[in-house]
């Protein structure tokens, strides 16, 4: 059993070092213009010349996912207690929740730079938008599947509805809460980049905007790999949350 999970865990790092082969092949023999597919070597040379100004890119980025992040994230929490709490917000909120996501974000994102100006407000209301759906949605789904006999059984001992939530409700929603931090995580970094590419004086997105118009695509290879890898990283750190929210589920995987 213990070679398996090692197995499992050796897999994905396989598949990386095959990708990076084939990258480095590719561009080693100019398969590809080396203009439109620059080579690791060429890639890692960018980031090492430019990682002062890539993390100075990076504070603005993460201070836009952060906020909007923690926005999204209590927003939905009201929404999805709302929802849970009484049935006709659930009636009203609910098709306009599933309505919202058929608007693309690229089709937002002008819109609110127009409205808001160039400044961080309008990136962090994007990332706002972009994760409040999974994280209301998935807690309203965890809530409405908390066990009816416990919910029963507390009712009958004299509890009220905080104790319901508090010790029935929102246990039994971490699991679906967590996926959702999850997906919102990853959007909130990606909402603040796509929101920097149509304006702003800082960030990832706005870097990126300027080696591409030099045509740098060492560059930009570069920041989307630096961009990946700390999307990545937070995810990591989200499930780190996760196993220490939920230690009754210490045994249990939460591989990403």
């Amino acid at each position: 059993m213990k070679k398996q999970k090692n197995t499992v865990k050796v897999i994905p790092l396989l598949v990386l070092l095959v990708l990076l082969a084939l990258w480095f092949l590719v561009s080693y023999y100019e398969l590809v213009p080396s203009f439109m597919l620059p080579s690791p070597q060429a890639v890692l040379r960018a980031f090492w010349t430019d990682r002062v100004l890539l993390l100075n890119h990076l504070k603005v980025t993460m201070l836009e996912a952060l906020v909007g992040l923690s926005i999204g994230v209590l927003l939905g929490f009201i929404c999805a207690l709302a929802m849970d709490r009484f049935r006709l917000v659930k009636e009203a909120l609910y098709p306009l929740l599933v309505l919202t996501q058929t608007v693309p974000t690229v089709a937002i994102a002008p819109l609110l730079v127009l409205w808001l100006g160039y400044g961080l407000l309008p990136k962090i209301t994007l990332v706002v938008i972009v994760t409040f759906f999974p994280i209301a949605m998935n807690l309203y789904q965890g809530f409405q599947g908390a066990d009816k006999d416990s919910l029963l059984l507390l009712q009958a001992m004299g509890a009220n509805r905080l104790d319901l939530f508090r010790y029935v409700k929102w246990p039994m929603s971490l699991t679906s809460f967590f996926a959702g931090l999850k997906i919102s995580t990853s959007y909130a970094l990606v909402g603040a980049v796509i929101a920097e590419w149509l304006g702003g004086y800082a960030g990832l997105g706005v870097y990126m905007t300027k080696v591409k118009k030099s045509y740098s695509f060492d560059k930009m290879f570069a920041v989307i790999v630096f961009i990946s890898i700390i999307s990545y990283l937070c995810l990591l750190l989200v499930q780190w949350l996760e196993k220490k929210s939920m230690p009754w589920k210490k045994g249990e995987k939460h591989e990403l």
